[in-house]
């Protein structure tokens, strides 16, 4: 039984993210969430032309023309993934990291609803019901070891931690649909590889210009804050590049629903780190969702099989 491509490529996105994530939780100390988030754009482009660069020799395939839909593409994904970034980072004051990230994971269940309503995306039935399962277990464990009635969940849910989760969660798919569309307007012969490594480094790039003009207009303190902490922050960048190009793949290869539905075994990445790294407390409700998110994701990589 052979496995897709944008199986492994979407674990390997996981794993970076969550990496990248910890790394930039703990740049909360002395960066605010706009300099925490800038910072993965700033020191990521060394590593993305790098990156462009090798996979242009090793390949060698025709340069194609960057169209103004492409572009605009681009920015689109871009802004929004300055915008949920920097809300997931907020989140990460209201609550632990486990939760502050499991907030923003309603994206998958988001980009379901908006591939299937908006652009007619027709995905396996098994997938969808991983998606949903797997989005349960994460709602599930945001409210672990908290006995709260019907109403009291109700108010919850509009409590700024959630709502800077939800907000994150809609803007990470809005990132991740700009993108596939990216994707689809250059030459469909042009390899998966590169077209993700010229996404992100066209994105990036407008990413570094558009949240660091705004600093150096609006908030110097912070970017000399980001430049003085590049000790910290390059690991950041590194990840962040590393990350980024395994989604963006995954996004050339096929539906974005998938992709970031699969994605969701980042949770459980998410709680390892927060357990063995961050130090936080395991109760028994959150092992339980985790097992949910588990099953989610085995069904959304059995439905590509």
């Amino acid at each position: 039984m052979s496995v897709p491509a944008w199986i492994p490529v979407t674990i390997s996105a996981a794993i970076f993210q969550v990496w990248r994530t910890a790394l930039q939780a703990r740049l909360r100390e002395s960066l605010s969430p706009s300099g925490a988030g800038f910072v993965r754009y700033l020191y990521a482009l060394p590593l993305d032309l790098a990156m462009l660069l090798l996979a242009w020799v090793w390949l060698r395939p025709e340069l194609p023309a960057l169209s103004p839909q492409f572009l605009l593409l681009c920015v689109i994904a871009g802004v929004a993934q300055i915008v949920a970034t920097v809300l997931l980072i907020s989140a990460f004051g209201m609550r632990n990291f486990v939760v502050g990230t499991a907030y923003a994971k309603t994206e998958a269940a988001q980009l379901v609803v908006i591939s299937v309503v908006v652009f007619g995306v027709s995905l396996p039935s098994l997938a969808t019901a991983g998606i949903l399962l797997a989005v349960i277990g994460v709602l599930l464990l945001s409210f672990a070891g908290r006995r709260m009635s019907p109403g009291e969940l109700l108010r919850a849910s509009f409590q700024p931690a959630a709502l800077y989760g939800l907000g994150a969660g809609l803007c990470f798919a809005v990132t991740a649909l700009a993108l596939r569309q990216a994707s689809l307007a250059l030459p469909a012969a042009l390899p998966a590889l590169f077209k993700a490594l010229l996404m992100l480094l066209v994105t990036n790039v407008l990413q570094t210009a558009m949240q660091g003009g705004y600093m150096a207009w609006r908030q110097r303190p912070q970017l000399a804050a980001c430049l003085r902490a590049w000790r910290r922050a390059a690991p950041v960048g590194v990840l962040s590049a590393l990350g980024s190009v395994a989604w963006f793949t995954g996004f050339a290869l096929t539906h974005v629903a998938l992709v970031r539905g699969l994605g969701q075994i980042e949770i459980l990445f998410t709680f390892l780190v927060g357990h063995f790294y961050l130090r936080e407390r395991v109760r028994i409700g959150e092992v339980a969702a985790l097992v949910l998110v588990a099953f989610g994701v085995v069904m959304i990589a059995a439905s590509e099989m």
